[in-house]
């Protein structure tokens, strides 16, 4: 990412959400231990989690959520030519996220399923980078407050943001888990981007991969395993579609 070296005492911020539920948004707006020390940093010009004011001068755009209708195509290319840096934050905005479920059924469909007659105005639900430049990109569902956090202050400061390249696999270790394979669960861990400190499966609950592939990944590994402990690999293909994070290995380029 560029240096931005800006004049101004403050970073200009303006967050902005799209089809989605405004979890990234409220997981940052509710870290409320280091908020004030956090928004010392930052003119905020666009948030509406955290304030009424709308400005549409910003130096880094925050931007939520995947798109799914032609107004918001537009809304977002605004936005791309106001902002020095965009960020794309939340599985929704890196991948389409599980809005992107709806893509697998023709849209004529889906929108009966649920609205009825009611006519609506939809289209495939597309990833932020598939419409605009994305400088970096923070994934999660939701995020995590400290990444974040972490990456605008980077930002702020002119420092180079760096997501970890290790698995979620290392995280649970270190939190001494159980492996949730040996009981009897089908976890994408061993091939999802750390980060999260391995909230989900610390929990009991198997990872979904809703922060995308790690590095150096070995997924045909992961295959074998789920074939071996007699596992069903329809299931496993269900998991790797939820967050639309795996595209390369559900599109069948590796099986």
């Amino acid at each position: 990412m560029q240096h931005l070296g800006f004049s101004h005492q403050k970073l200009r911020i303006g967050s902005f959400d799209f089809t989605c539920c405004e979890g990234c948004q409220l997981q940052l707006a509710n870290r409320e231990s280091n908020l004030p020390d956090f928004l010392n940093l930052l003119d905020i010009r666009n948030f509406r989690e955290i304030s009424s004011e709308r400005h549409d001068d910003y130096d880094i755009a925050l931007v939520e959520g995947s798109i799914s209708r032609p107004d918001e195509i537009e809304r977002l290319q605004d936005i791309r030519k106001r902002a020095t840096v965009l960020i794309a934050y939340g599985s929704c905005a890196c991948f389409g996220g599980v809005n992107s479920l709806k893509n697998r059924f023709p849209i004529e469909e889906a929108i009966e399923e649920v609205y009825g007659d009611h006519k609506v105005e939809t289209m495939p639900v597309r990833k932020i980078s598939d419409i605009v430049k994305v400088d970096f990109s923070i994934p999660g569902c939701p995020v995590s407050k400290k990444e974040v956090e972490r990456i605008v202050v980077a930002v702020a400061t002119g420092s180079v943001p760096s997501l970890p390249a290790w698995p979620v696999c290392v995280e649970c270790k270190q939190n001494q888990n159980t492996c949730l394979f040996d009981l009897g669960e089908i976890c994408l861990g061993s091939i999802t981007m750390g980060g999260c400190d391995a909230v989900c499966t610390t929990g009991k609950t198997p990872c979904l991969g809703c922060r995308g592939p790690a590095e150096g990944i070995n997924y045909p590994a992961l295959r074998q395993l789920v074939s071996e402990r007699g596992m069903s690999l329809d299931e496993l293909d269900e998991k790797l579609r939820f967050y639309n994070c795996f595209t390369t290995f559900t599109d069948g380029e590796e099986h």
